[in-house]
């Protein structure tokens, strides 16, 4: 009977991974090799915005279900299963995906346990890895003990972390013998008793899922946004043709939202990683579209300040509010954002940009400090030549023209993410701009 489950890293993976698997009864040890984040998890305070991450976590620390070290020794001899969740982010200087703390955690899960043990690794790695660390694994663990691999990738989405961990729409388990599925059909079975379908198949299989399926969302943000640059300069109405294709149940709806594109810390690495890891198996022209989804993604942030000064004309000395600049509502995660990069951009253009996004200032402010930051809507308005909404959080979706008419310096609005009625604006007698939509020229 599994009882106790370790949680090796405790970023945002493995931080609502070990707080998920606490609500599912399990006893938890959450391990890191940073003393002041153990302390501050400790303590239910999180790094990161994640809704309903923190109260979860701290009601099963209160429960003593649920605790946090630095001490990898400590679980060896007393975990039932092991998850690694440590980030795999991208090379410094290059595009493939560094799997130093993922080898790292392997080796010294392996040499730490001291009963018969499953390791499952949640980390989004290139393919091939799972089948190289299990025989790691086999060769750093002790003679008297039987310690194996299996691979189960996560599919979070930023803003829903708990509710995709405690009820996931799939599972997805890459095991080496039955007994390790039915290891992981124990820990998972609240879930598999609502029907949740269950996917068991080989190493390569489950590390090419999560992948995939990045690629293909990704794929059908960049396919909306390059028919956005055609409607921008033919016409017609790019939120319509979304949903008229997206009618087609061959196709769907959801990733069909025009834009400033897609960015985060998944999306954009993962293309990338991809991209490097089918060329390294001598597959270059397998996954070239992927380049060029990329450049439809950058293309988009730039379009935001060409249509800028096709409204204010030179931006030196204007001042411009952004709003939103984490990489989607529900997270403070500016990696790779559109929208921070689009206030950079804009700055580097010459424009006095102020900045405010509900959860995500302090970090963008790291990232960029040489931009304005302001604590509301209202003071990043405040006189403004041009308002720019490049995240599609409910705050911005919910304006009016009458909530910014008294505030700004002049009536100039630029949609990125085509949430707002331009119909209303413009009888209100604003200049209003959206991406995939036709900006009249004169």
């Amino acid at each position: 009977m599994i009882k106790n489950i370790s949680v090796i890293g405790t970023g945002y993976l493995g931080a609502t991974h070990a707080a998920c698997m606490a609500e599912l009864g399990f006893d938890v040890v959450g391990v890191d090799v940073d003393p002041e984040k153990i302390e501050h998890l400790s303590r239910g305070d999180l790094p990161f915005h994640e809704p309903g991450l923190p109260e979860l976590i701290r009601r099963h620390v209160d429960s003593g279900r649920l605790c946090f070290t630095t001490d990898l020794e400590s679980v060896g001899g007393w975990a039932d299963v092991h998850f690694i969740a440590v980030g795999t982010p991208q090379q410094a200087g290059g595009t493939g995906a560094d799997l130093t703390y993922v080898d790292t955690a392997a080796v010294s899960l392996a040499q730490a346990i001291t009963k018969d043990s499953l390791i499952v690794g949640k980390s989004t790695v290139p393919v091939g890895t799972a089948r190289r660390l299990s025989s790691l694994i086999a060769e750093e663990s002790r003679d008297d003990v039987s310690v194996s691999l299996a691979w189960n990738p996560e599919f979070l989405r930023e803003g829903f972390a708990v509710e995709d961990t405690l009820r996931p729409d799939r599972l997805v388990v890459g095991v080496g013998s039955e007994a390790d599925e039915a290891v992981l059909r124990e820990v998972y079975a609240e879930a598999l008793s609502r029907e949740t379908p269950w996917v068991s198949t080989d190493f390569e299989t489950a590390e090419l899922v999560k992948v995939a399926a990045n690629a293909f969302l990704a794929t059908k943000i960049s396919f909306i946004n390059a028919f956005s640059e055609v409607t921008e300069t033919v016409g017609g109405d790019i939120r319509t043709l979304a949903d008229a294709i997206g009618h087609d149940t061959r196709i769907g709806r959801k990733f069909l939202n025009a834009g400033v594109g897609f960015g985060g810390g998944c999306l954009p690495k993962d293309i990338r990683a991809l991209q490097t890891r089918v060329s390294e198996l001598g597959l270059d022209h397998t996954m070239t579209f992927l380049n060029e989804m990329d450049q439809i993604n950058l293309r988009r942030r730039e379009r935001v300040v060409t249509l800028s000064e096709q409204i204010l004309g030179d931006l030196a000395g204007r001042r411009i509010a952004v709003l939103g600049v984490t990489f989607k509502p529900l997270s403070d995660d500016v990696r790779d954002s559109p929208g921070l990069d689009v206030a950079n951009r804009l700055f580097n253009a010459g424009a006095d940009v102020f900045v405010y996004d509900p959860e995500g200032n302090a970090n963008a402010a790291k990232r960029f400090p040489r931009l304005g930051y302001v604590d509301s809507l209202a003071e990043a308005a405040r006189d403004a030549d041009l308002v720019v909404l490049t995240t599609e959080w409910n705050e911005f979706k919910a304006l009016t023209p009458a909530d910014l008419e008294d505030v700004v310096a002049a009536r100039n609005f630029l949609d990125a993410r085509h949430v707002l009625d331009a119909g209303q604006w413009e009888s209100a007698g604003w200049t209003f701009a959206q991406l995939g939509r036709m900006f009249p020229q004169g």
